[in-house]
């Protein structure tokens, strides 16, 4: 049996978003991640009729800013460069279920969203599952 059988996303993810606009340069991104010390941004769009409410519409992950800093200059979108469509999952998923679906989608984050509220409570990485891991050895 998984040593991850009994964690639920919830019990490793990071709380909160850090989010950027579609048309944050590859620049703002950078600054943003390295000034919140986050490994993935999420860039949202605002939905019709509630600009009070971002829905995610693409994720870029520390991975994705590397390559596109190697292959173009700052000035690139962010809406460019991230990831769609966005894999999410729900706190009470098993941990095991959310690393396959990770697995199943070549992604290293995916967003958690509040099943009630239907909207972004945090993100779950790779490292998230292996601190995870690391704690039950």
């Amino acid at each position: 049996m998984s040593s991850l059988s009994h964690a639920t996303v919830a019990d490793a993810m990071h709380e909160g978003v850090v989010y950027c606009e579609p048309d944050a340069t590859l620049m703002d991104v950078a600054r943003t991640m390295a000034s919140n010390r986050v490994h993935c941004i999420a860039v949202h769009a605002t939905a019709a009729g509630r600009p009070d409410e971002p829905r995610v519409w693409g994720i870029i992950s520390d991975l994705d800013l590397v390559r596109a800093g190697i292959q173009t200059d700052g000035d690139r979108p962010a809406e460019t460069i991230s990831h769609t469509p966005v894999i999410s999952v729900r706190p009470t998923l098993p941990l095991a279920q959310a690393g396959e679906a990770m697995l199943t989608h070549n992604v290293s984050h995916v967003v958690v969203i509040d099943p009630d509220a239907g909207r972004p409570v945090g993100i779950l990485s790779t490292l998230d599952i292996a601190r995870t891991l690391a704690r039950s050895a």
